[in-house]
């Protein structure tokens, strides 16, 4: 284990929850967006994106592993984004407006499967993980100063 793998551990997580961040204010201002892409020559809504992550080096067990054979180096290695995903699980909301241009024959709109409930607790949850892990390496960052200052 190195002296900057703290640090190096929370920037990994920082930047992963950078992106998540912003992944949930593209759904936010997708919202009501009814032409999104163009599939087999009719337009589909916005989908609603999501940010998956993984350990950078390793799993849980891994690690879990390590520490219980005796093994020093038992810390992690960050985190990374491994892909960002659709969600197609969530059906595509239907509204009834008749006036819409993109309204099927019976007067029904698709919107986007994008809750903004569901983006707002996911966007505090990012917010706060971000929070968690700058007062991380800011800790990280004040202990390395203290022993630089132990030479002196």
């Amino acid at each position: 284990m190195t002296i900057f793998q703290s640090l190096n551990t929370s920037a990994s997580a920082l930047t992963a929850q950078r992106l998540r961040m912003d992944v949930i204010s593209s759904n936010m201002a997708n919202a009501d967006t009814t032409r999104a892409k163009l599939v087999n020559g009719k337009w589909q809504p916005y989908q609603r994106k999501m940010v998956v992550l993984q350990p950078k080096e390793g799993g849980f067990s891994s690690y879990l592993q390590t520490a219980i054979n005796g093994g020093t180096n038992a810390a992690g290695g960050g985190v990374m984004v491994s892909k960002i995903v659709e969600d197609a699980k969530t059906p595509y909301k239907m509204v009834y407006d008749p006036e819409n241009p993109d309204a099927n024959q019976d007067g029904y709109v698709q919107l986007p499967n994008v809750d903004p409930l569901r983006e707002m607790t996911d966007l505090i949850s990012a917010t706060r993980s971000y929070e968690a892990n700058v007062t991380v390496l800011n800790a990280s960052k004040g202990m390395l100063m203290k022993a630089l200052e132990i030479g002196k």
